[in-house]
């Protein structure tokens, strides 16, 4: 995307090899016009889910570049790294945090957002290295369990992936914006609408839900029941409408309500902990506008020749 029709920037970081929620994601992001990504960083799953579905990352890799191919456009791409960061000390610097920490402090007056729809290793690493990045971007993420203290599993499914990253991230000054479980899971559309409306709607919309019916069968292969259901989650599409989809005045009126929450320390257990008072408060969405965000996927997707 030109520089000069881009209102911001936007580094992606998503577990592409896992959900393909994040695919879908993916594609919007690269085909609006608003917004530049410098690059897109192809992250970690959960421990356990590499343990029985290896090759995640490699697996991403290849589906990021399949989608840049479908929608005629190419960023750099980055791979992290398989572990997790330490609960303490300084993590191994990656070429990921490396390209973050640069365009973090690269000379551009335009709103940086890091739009996370998985773990946050890349970027803990990152800040571990060079802290000054803090005041420079906001991440955009989601994850982590409601403030109600509700959760579908004892651990969110991305704070699970690396609970240590997070807990860094969150006892830092960064600016946080954050979709938790209990508003992501508002994203539900139903398979007869993907199948009216994306599924041969262009190449890229036939791939994007021919790759969430395979990982469907890989989950039923592997147990899961829920594999079978009738709607799927676009939990990681919030991300689109939170930087791209942002009102014409300014990058920061979207229309999705939030409200200010305290920061708060991450357990291990995934559990919000004490309050740091020291530290700005984390802007947490309750709703998303899912009008806004299903229409203009649709819509971009069956626009591509």
């Amino acid at each position: 995307m030109s520089s000069s029709t881009a209102r911001v920037r936007v580094i992606l970081d998503n577990d592409f090899g896992g959900d393909p929620d994040g695919l879908f994601q993916l594609a919007h992001h690269l085909l609006c016009r608003t917004v530049e990504i410098p690059f897109v960083i192809v992250s970690k799953i959960s421990d356990f889910f590499a343990a029985v579905d290896p090759g995640a990352i490699e697996r991403g890799r290849a589906s990021v570049e399949r989608v840049m191919e479908l929608v005629g456009r190419s960023v750099p791409i980055h791979a992290g790294p398989e572990a997790s960061v330490p609960a303490d000390g300084k993590p191994q610097l990656t070429d990921g945090a490396r390209a973050i920490i640069a365009e973090a402090m690269r000379d551009d007056p335009r709103p940086l957002f890091y739009a996370a729809g998985g773990g946050l290793t890349e970027l803990a690493i990152a800040l571990a290295h060079e802290p000054r990045i803090a005041d420079r971007l906001t991440l955009a993420w989601i994850g982590g369990s409601g403030y109600d203290g509700s959760s579908l599993d004892d651990v969110e499914f991305n704070l699970s992936i690396d609970p240590a990253a997070a807990a860094r991230v969150f006892r830092s000054p960064l600016s946080i914006w954050q979709v938790p479980e209990t508003t992501y899971a508002q994203c539900l559309v139903s398979w007869a609408e993907l199948d009216r409306d994306v599924a041969g709607c262009s190449a890229v919309g036939t791939f994007l839900t021919d790759t969430f019916r395979e990982f469907g069968d890989r989950l039923r292969g592997l147990g899961a029941d829920f594999a079978d259901a009738e709607t799927a989650v676009l939990g990681d599409s919030p991300l689109v409408v939170l930087t791209a989809l942002a009102g014409p005045h300014a990058p920061g009126r979207v229309s999705s309500p939030s409200v200010s929450v305290d920061r708060r320390a991450i357990g291990a257990d995934g559990r919000y902990g004490e309050v740091f008072p020291g530290l700005p408060p984390v802007r947490v969405f309750t709703a998303i506008d899912t009008r806004l965000m299903y229409g203009d996927m649709v819509a971009k997707f069956g626009a591509i020749s």
